[in-house]
């Protein structure tokens, strides 16, 4: 039987992936607490990961960990670093002493932002702010470590749990009356499950493969969902939405605003658009737009919201 280790059970992919990888084999999936068999997934402890590795033996690592929080990660380089490139890298080299398969998940920031094509695997990287390097080392540990990886740069996520945008979006209407959002920055929002749900399809066809042929299938991957949107479209496709299923928001108007005017500490992509052809070709994957996912968590949300509230 396959043995998955699942690092970050409990941020919004990770959440997902242990519903996601059940069907694969037996999945053991971690945080950073110890757990009731004193296994620790702090991917920053290398002892206590090496412990783990040992203690298991898995076929595959799912890191779903990651520093995400981008305007803090310009003053906080160090942990930033030691969470997306250090860490990686030891777990590229526990991988290379047991065999085993990372899958690993990245981001469109490892790009320079700029233009107006989507971004190809094969593109060159150029990321411009310290979130951004700090993946793109990441990547490069175990893309010099001649280990088998899968890895999925991804963009916008977003789920019913947790902070992103849906959510703070939401509250904003609930306390405002007006509001400016991004309307320069363009992407596709991809939700959670999608992530989990293709990472499960993904690791299928590649279990199926005959062992010799698997390491045609190594390498960087782009994961989104279909079309693309600004945040400010975004957030009026929400509103709309919310508005539709009966939600009465504070919220009178949304202005556009471009990125010029909010300067934040980490400068943002103006272009995180990300080509996923590789990904349906290879896979055999069909990729839902980018609406369908927001209005299934959108409903999530304000369920959750309609049945706290009563």
């Amino acid at each position: 039987m396959t043995t998955i280790l699942l690092l970050g059970k409990n941020g919004q992919v990770g959440w997902e992936l242990q519903r996601a990888l059940q069907p694969l084999g037996h999945v053991i999936a971690l945080d950073r607490q110890v757990n009731k068999q004193g296994l620790c997934g702090d991917i920053c402890n290398f002892d206590s990961l090496q412990q783990v590795m040992e203690t298991i033996q898995p076929n595959m690592i799912v890191n779903a960990t990651a520093y995400t929080a981008v305007d803090r990660a310009e003053s906080d380089i160090e942990q930033a670093d030691r969470v997306n490139h250090l860490a990686v890298k030891h777990l590229a080299e526990l991988c290379k002493q047991s065999n085993a398969l990372l899958i690993h998940y990245s981001t469109d920031y490892v790009f320079s932002g700029q233009g107006i094509q989507p971004w190809s695997e094969h593109d060159h990287c150029d990321p411009q702010n310290v979130y951004g390097q700090t993946k793109r080392k990441g990547e490069q540990a175990f893309e010099q470590s001649g280990i088998d990886f899968i890895n999925f740069r991804t963009s916008w996520v977003y789920a019913s749990r947790g902070h992103n945008f849906i959510k703070t979006m939401l509250n904003l209407a609930h306390s405002k009356s007006e509001i400016s959002v991004i309307s320069d920055q363009i992407g596709a929002p991809t939700g959670a499950a999608l992530i989990a749900d293709v990472t499960a399809q993904v690791l299928r066809y590649y279990l199926l493969k005959p062992k010799h042929e698997r390491h045609t299938l190594i390498g960087h991957y782009h994961l989104a969902a279909l079309g693309e949107t600004s945040w400010y479209d975004y957030a009026n496709f929400m509103f709309d939405q919310a508005r539709k299923k009966g939600k009465v928001l504070t919220l009178e108007r949304v202005n556009p605003m471009i990125t010029k005017q909010y300067p934040t500490p980490a400068k943002r992509p103006l272009n995180s658009r990300l080509n996923t052809t590789k990904l349906q070709h290879t896979f055999d994957i069909h990729l839902p737009h980018w609406q369908v996912g927001v209005e299934q968590v959108l409903e999530e949300i304000l369920y959750n919201e309609t049945n706290d509230s009563a």
